[in-house]
């Protein structure tokens, strides 16, 4: 049976960050669902079990999964993958964090946290995403104003305590097959961390939201990383000879 794909956005913006990139892969004849992620932070911290709740919800009832997670997504794959058990039979980080091999891991690394104490009002709430740059910064990640507008009216906004919740790492999880696919800076750690595992690594040169501009580049590469590298085809025996 065909594995559906369920695209994990970033919950810093909405499901129009990956909705693209799904059609595309629907056309290849793939099954591919974008779970509602805005609506995490709005209960209590910890936040990462109503991540967990969100992709169950979405994702198909039956059938083999692969994630594929973008950007703080990726930190959750872990338990997520745990919650969905042997359904996921492969993990794809585009543009995202690596999460450890186990333990804790918290969605903003230490020297990030002063930039969003800032950015946050009295009640510990920030503004939506793309009013953390300035313009011509969030131009260069959506140079086109229909594309433009489309993120914005999705994107939520977080309390800081997503960023500051800690996020278990179940030990194990990278038992599937793992592949990074990335943009460009500042993820070329992340992608020599993937590197160093072992996993499939490839390049779709953009910026951080890539997906959202070129769409079809993205989805064709996931769907050869997937099927190519992951899950390559076996050849068929060769006839013996008369």
């Amino acid at each position: 049976m065909q594995a559906s794909f369920v695209f994990m956005h970033s919950p810093c913006v909405g499901p129009s960050t990956w909705a693209p990139v799904a059609e595309v892969v629907r056309r290849s004849g793939t099954t591919a669902v974008v779970p509602d992620l805005t609506r995490v932070g709005s209960g209590p911290a910890p936040h990462w079990p109503a991540v967990v709740a969100a992709v169950r919800a979405a994702a198909p009832a039956d059938g083999p999964l692969v994630l594929v997670a973008h950007s703080n997504a990726g930190l959750f794959v872990p338990v997520v993958k745990e919650a969905l058990g042997g359904r996921v039979v492969a993990c794809v980080f585009a543009e995202s964090r690596v999460p450890p091999r186990g333990g804790l891991t918290e969605i903003a690394e230490e020297p990030f946290l002063p930039f969003l104490r800032a950015l946050a009002g009295p009640d510990d709430i920030l503004p939506p995403w793309t009013g953390w740059w300035g313009d011509e910064e969030v131009a260069a990640f959506l140079p086109d104003a229909a594309m433009r507008r489309r993120v914005e009216a999705d994107q939520p906004r977080l309390p800081l305590s997503y960023f500051t919740q800690r996020v278990p790492v179940p030990a194990g999880w990278e038992n599937v097959p793992c592949a990074f696919v990335w943009y460009g800076e500042p993820y070329d750690g992340d992608a020599r961390e993937a590197k160093d595992r072992g996993w499939p690594v490839s390049r779709v040169p953009g910026r951080h939201l890539h997906q959202v501009v070129d769409p079809e580049a993205v989805g064709a590469e996931l769907l050869e990383v997937v099927n190519s590298s992951l899950f390559p085809r076996r050849r068929a025996p060769e006839a013996s000879p008369m």
